[in-house]
């Protein structure tokens, strides 16, 4: 799905209405039509499975669209006389009523009118089979791969006279998931691809419709993705861009801070802060901090009754952590220059002494600076076994080989979704 399509039709409709339906004056219908167009793509509207299903889009829409009237609430302060009166309800209504009606019909469309696409996968079922399942089920089944082939130039030949012979199984094109396999049958492949046949691999594949480098795509492509992790630089402007968000947000939550200092003092007494040794850039540890919402574990008589982590935690702490407000101390670790806005998020010591021993390319996530935010925190849960914290890492490489200042932005958008609806590990 041209989903970048779909998000022009909505800021152009957005804009439409606002200059010829409320007479907002250009520059004004602008900046307010795409502050509504970013409040709704936080809340991931533009999704497949949110587009899929009209109910959830609806609810997206709304509150997306709310979420965005909080911004512009700052813009009327100042420009009231240019807004229409009735700009706000004009706008939700707009919104919730063509939406969700337009991306389902959108969907449906794309689902009837793409073509399928059958692919000829080099590589063995048994290694990367649950992989290319994924793949196709992310595309909505129009990607198929037909056939799964250990090649040797005899046998590739003999699959590819057969091509069209059977138009339910014709190949469009050849999936590469194992350069060692790869090898055997080079000269035929760039032939193909002479030819006009697509020539794909898989992390190319894999990275394009999962979002994520798969564990063990990146052992297949070892040398490929160790050049790549080992070469990792910031880019320069992302220093800057964390000073000044940790700076504004300490001097906005200033207030806040101050207010919780004090209720966790009062119910549970000192520390306020809790600090814990984690790891950051290149494996060098780091102090991290955030307000204390679990019970004092040196008051014996407040938890010596507690039968679980959820009774030890404090009232306040049952407010603040759902909402992540324990740790926004962090946006300190941030200024100081230990953390990053943006990032894996840091681990503790004795759990990444183990993950380096038991999961390959799991050092790399430590070549960037570890962030308050991230890209597995929006994507995954919270991981609980060394499987799920396989399938997080696959997202932090992702974004370790793909981060720009683009990828930031949408990280910081969608983190405000999965704070809302308590999705992901944010």
């Amino acid at each position: 799905m041209k989903k970048l399509t779909v998000q022009l039709i909505d800021i152009a409709l957005i804009l439409l209405m606002n200059i010829f339906f409320l007479h907002l004056s250009v520059p004004i219908a602008i900046i307010s039509s795409l502050i509504i167009y970013l409040g709704i793509y936080s809340f991931r509207v533009y999704d497949t499975q949110t587009m899929k299903s009209y109910t959830e889009s609806l609810i997206k829409t709304t509150v997306g669209t709310l979420i965005s009237f909080i911004l512009i609430l700052i813009l009327y302060f100042f420009l009231s006389k240019y807004f229409n009166r009735y700009f706000f309800l004009y706008n939700l209504l707009f919104t919730i009523i063509i939406f969700p009606i337009l991306h389902k019909i959108e969907y449906k469309i794309y689902e009837k009118t793409m073509p399928v696409k059958n692919y000829l996968v080099i590589g063995r079922k048994e290694e990367i089979g649950h992989i290319m399942q994924e793949i196709s089920e992310k595309t909505l089944n129009k990607i198929q791969f037909t056939q799964y082939i250990n090649p040797n130039p005899t046998t590739l030949e003999e699959i590819i006279k057969q091509n069209g012979q059977t138009t339910s199984r014709i190949i469009h094109g050849i999936v590469i998931t194992d350069p060692e396999l790869e090898k055997t049958v080079k000269p035929q492949l760039q032939h193909y691809k002479k030819e006009g046949m697509d020539i794909e691999y898989l992390p190319n594949m894999a990275e394009k419709y999962l979002n994520r480098i798969p564990i063990e795509v990146a052992q297949k492509f070892k040398e490929y993705y160790e050049v790549i992790f080992n070469n990792v630089k910031e880019y320069p402007s992302k220093r800057f861009i964390d000073i000044l968000i940790s700076s504004i947000a300490l001097a906005i939550l200033s207030p806040v801070i101050l207010i919780l200092s004090i209720i966790i003092l009062i119910e549970d007494g000192k520390p306020v802060v809790y600090k814990q040794q984690r790891i950051g850039l290149n494996e060098e540890k780091f102090t991290m901090h955030k307000f204390r919402s679990m019970k004092n574990k040196t008051n014996q008589n407040e938890v010596k009754f507690a039968t679980d982590e959820q009774d030890r935690i404090l009232k306040i702490g049952k407010i603040i952590r759902p909402i992540r407000l324990d740790e926004i101390l962090q946006f300190y670790d941030i200024l100081i220059g230990k953390m990053s806005f943006v990032g894996p998020r840091p681990e503790q010591i004795q759990l990444v002494e183990e993950y380096n021993e038991l999961i390959p390319f799991y050092w790399a996530r430590h070549k960037l600076k570890p962030g308050l935010t991230g890209w597995a925190q929006i994507m995954y849960k919270y991981s609980a076994s060394l499987e799920e914290t396989k399938m997080k890492l696959s997202y932090d490489l992702y974004y370790i080989k793909n981060r720009d200042i683009f990828l930031d932005l949408n990280i910081i958008i969608k983190t405000i979704e999965a704070v809302f609806w308590r999705r992901g590990a944010v």
